[in-house]
């Protein structure tokens, strides 16, 4: 017998994100969850390092990596679809749900349980809010990507990741937005 999880997670550059916008970038769900998984590894050592926290870095990248693996089934609903009214919401997590136990089928039984609580999320409150500060600030980042290069789409989707992302009570991302965040505005000229 064989098993396709990952062919199937090889799948996730086929799922383009921000599908109601006009990007002047496509950004695949392969794509962003690399990015959170940086992000939500450099939030944790930051946590470490600076604030004592207890994230290990590791379980973070992970966890960036597969926090959207049942997308892979589902897709990507636009947030404004997805939350803004209480019963898609709802009827949404169910049905990722659904697709995340789906992919754990298709591991085998003794490989399963690893994969489990990075596939549906199921994680420790504290990994689970670096997780969750790493996606909006990749969201955030590629709305900053877009404005400088000229896509005004973004305009209020900036605004309201950054409203967002103020929202959270975590140092390290705190400390992420004052130190590294601007270098995300500069152009390669200016980085160097």
């Amino acid at each position: 017998m064989s098993y396709n999880f990952f062919a199937l997670m090889g799948r996730m550059k086929y799922i383009d994100r921000w599908g109601l916008m006009r990007n002047t970038q496509v950004e695949n769900i392969q794509e962003h969850s690399h990015m959170v998984a940086v992000l939500a590894h450099a939030l944790a050592v930051i946590g470490r390092e600076k604030f004592g926290g207890r994230v290990d870095p590791g379980e973070a990248a992970v966890a960036g990596l597969y926090h959207d693996a049942s997308e892979i089934l589902t897709g990507d609903l636009p947030t404004p679809v997805k939350y803004d009214n209480p019963a898609i919401k709802e009827a949404y997590k169910a049905v990722e749900r659904v697709a995340a136990d789906k992919l754990l089928t298709m591991l085998p039984p003794e490989l399963g349980e690893a994969f489990a609580p990075y596939v549906r999320e199921e994680l420790e409150e504290e990994l689970l809010a670096v997780v969750k500060a790493a996606d909006k600030l990749s969201a955030h980042i590629k709305c900053l990507e877009e404005l400088k290069a000229g896509n005004d789409e973004f305009r209020l989707a900036a605004q309201q990741t950054r409203r967002a992302l103020e929202d959270i009570d975590l140092p390290a991302l705190d400390y992420f937005m004052e130190q590294f965040l601007p270098g995300f505005e500069l152009t390669l000229d200016e980085l160097q």
